[in-house]
Order: structure tokens, then C-alpha cells, then sequence
């Protein structure tokens, strides 16, 4: 009784088996991913840059405090933390645009010839802060107001600029670079003798240079004469690119 169901069951086997094999010979269903066109058809690659003024400024500054005890630096460095900070405030800079970006408290030693080994000498205090300025045009303002807040404790290890919201000019720029895509395509097209239908894939990716980091010291010396420290933002560029694939038919 048993052979008698296996012939049945095992020719129905086979025919299941002969149509997942003709589907698979027809053309795919409009809709799905087709692996083996993903070369076809013309690939080219665009570029868009605009050109911007920064609107924010980024100022990477600190306290730096070397004394004999942990607790004179400390103590000397909060005294001077707090000047700055003061000043920040005093010119318009908002607590939400100040971040600690650095803090520590080393030993500073030397070595004894006498006794021929390393000996401690004192310890430094360092705090450093990232501090965002939205109204560009005082930056040079506050940096015065900073260095003259800290006295020769104060650090300005570099000054950066960006932007604040470059949605707008990452709009202008993939207009930019989808129209430069185009017109390469095109143009290979009619080199080929044939005619492009239509963007079957697209792809983006960022160029945009990021922000700009002018490295340096400001010394600052009690007593000397003021002196306005003129800053100048200059322009940045904000770029991308985009890979595109275009359908043809000849």
C-alpha cells in the first residue's frame, strides 16, 4: 500500500520542482531587485560646492596653573576659571555654548642629579573649554575680554568657524551636483548612440570641509597696553557628491 502513494507523491515533487525552475527563466516581476542589471545602463558621479561665510566661531580656550601644592594650583585656577567665565556671560555667550572640553591635574617633576632620580617640583592645573560665539563679529572682543579676565594664566589654544545650519546650502549644493550628474550622462549617451530613460539609482555622500581650526597661543600680559584683536571669519566651502544610474535604450 505504502509504494503505491510514493509514485503519486514523488511525481508531484517533481513537477512543484519544474515550476519554481520556469519562474525563475521568466523576466522579474516589475518591482524587484534584479542583481544581475545593477551595471547596466549609464553610471556617472556629480559634484555641487557652495561657498558660505561662517556665522559661528568656536574658541578652544583654558586655564593653565602651575603651583607647589595640588590645592594653591586649584585653588589659583578656579579664581581665574571663574574671571573667565564671567566674562564669557558679560559678552553675551550663553551657558549652553560652553563645554568643558579638558580637565587635569598633573605632577610636574625634574630631575636631581644628586640624588639621581626623578623628584616632583610642583603640580599644573588645566582646564580647557570649547566655547561657541554666534555673533561672529565679536569674537575678537572676546577673546580680549578672556585674556585680560585670565591674566598670564589664560590659554586660547585655537579659534574655528562653521556653520550653524547648512541645510539650505546642502540643498543648493546636491541641486548642483544632480545637474552635473545629468549633463555628463547625457552627453555619454549621445556618445553611445543612445538615449537615457531614467535614474535607477542614486547614492550621496558628504564633502563638506569641516570646520576651520587656526592653531595658535594668545600670551597676554598684565599691565600692557590693550590691544583689539581683529579676527576674520573668511569663507568655507560646503560640498557633496552623488553616484547616479541611468536607464538607456537605444
Amino acid at each position: 500500500m505504502k509504494k503505491e502513494w510514493l509514485l503519486p507523491i514523488s511525481l508531484a515533487l517533481v513537477l512543484a520542482a519544474a515550476g519554481l525552475v520556469g519562474c525563475n527563466s521568466e523576466s522579474p516581476v516589475p518591482g524587484e531587485l534584479n542583481i544581475n542589471n545593477q551595471q547596466e545602463g549609464i553610471w556617472v558621479s556629480g559634484q555641487g560646492t557652495v561657498t558660505v561665510t561662517p556665522d559661528i566661531a568656536t574658541l578652544r580656550l583654558g586655564i593653565e596653573v602651575q603651583a607647589e601644592s595640588v590645592a594653591a594650583a586649584q585653588s589659583q585656577a578656579t579664581e581665574a576659571m571663574d574671571e573667565v567665565m564671567d566674562a564669557l556671560a558679560d559678552n553675551g555667550v550663553a551657558d549652553e555654548d560652553i563645554q568643558t572640553q579638558y580637565f587635569s591635574i598633573r605632577q610636574v617633576t625634574d630631575w636631581d642629579r644628586d640624588k639621581e632620580e626623578e623628584v616632583v617640583t610642583g603640580y599644573r592645573v588645566t582646564n580647557t573649554l570649547a566655547v561657541k560665539i554666534r555673533e561672529v563679529d565679536k569674537t575678537g572682543t572676546i577673546i580680549d575680554a578672556v585674556a585680560a579676565a585670565g591674566g598670564d594664566l589664560t590659554r586660547i589654544d585655537s579659534i574655528g568657524f562653521s556653520v550653524d545650519d547648512p541645510s539650505d546650502y546642502y540643498q543648493e549644493a546636491r541641486e548642483e551636483a544632480m545637474t552635473d550628474a545629468r549633463t555628463k550622462a547625457e552627453q555619454l549617451a549621445e556618445l553611445a548612440g543612445a538615449e537615457l530613460v531614467k535614474a535607477t539609482y542614486i547614492s550621496e555622500s558628504s564633502l563638506s570641509t569641516p570646520s576651520i581650526y587656526r592653531q595658535g597661543m594668545y600670551d597676554y600680559e598684565e599691565g600692557a597696553a590693550a590691544v583689539e584683536t581683529s579676527i576674520s571669519p573668511g569663507e568655507m566651502e560646503i560640498s557633496l557628491s552623488v553616484q547616479v544610474a541611468y536607464a538607456i535604450q537605444y
